[in-house]
């Protein structure tokens, strides 16, 4: 049977999202055009599982409709799981300490993961995040203020910084053009 693993696909502001959570927890988030790549990512993570639908796995469902309506720490009270190595996590438990509204630079991320030196180790971390958005990846910026990577698109990565009172939105505020984003899933 293997494991059993709760799924939707829900609209956001920002095009379809693709959910999945194990066990009440949020194992993956990703935009849907990168959602070929989310089960061979569960299967090596997870071993075979078995996909079920569901309307809100691990609560995320809810949690984004109240974060797209302007309660932006709703996304923090959602369980997460996160599957890597000992490193990618620590960087992925760091990112979900940046307060919603705020921005770090690759270089705070680096001093706030106690690897200070290690800036390009942070930032493929922060690259290879599975459960975007709820693990805020978005909220990393370059030393410069510039926006860096965000594999959802720079356009999403404005947006929802934006959305957070980080950036001031350029209007109308809506949602990105789908054909200048990105096609990976942070």
């Amino acid at each position: 049977m293997g494991t059993v693993v709760e799924v939707a696909c829900v609209e956001s502001p920002l095009g379809a999202l693709l959910l999945a959570a194990e066990d009440g927890a949020l194992v993956a988030l990703s935009f849907a055009e990168s959602a070929a790549t989310v089960r061979p990512w569960l299967e090596r993570h997870l071993g075979p599982s078995n996909f079920i639908p569901s309307s809100n796995p691990a609560g995320a469902a809810r949690a984004l409709e109240r974060y797209w309506a302007g309660h932006l720490d709703a996304l923090s009270l959602v369980p997460v799981r996160l599957r890597g190595t000992g490193f990618q996590v620590r960087v992925w438990e760091t990112l979900r300490r940046i307060p919603s509204g705020t921005a770090w630079s690759y270089a705070t991320l680096a001093r706030a993961v106690g690897a200070p030196t290690a800036l390009r180790a942070v930032g493929a971390a922060n690259g290879q995040n599975p459960v975007a958005i709820i693990v805020p990846c978005h909220r990393v910026i370059g030393s410069d203020g510039n926006l860096t990577g965000y594999g959802g698109g720079l356009n999403r990565k404005a947006w929802l910084l934006a959305h957070e009172g980080v950036l001031a939105p350029e209007l109308p505020l809506g949602p990105p053009d789908p054909v200048e984003v990105g096609s990976a899933a942070h």
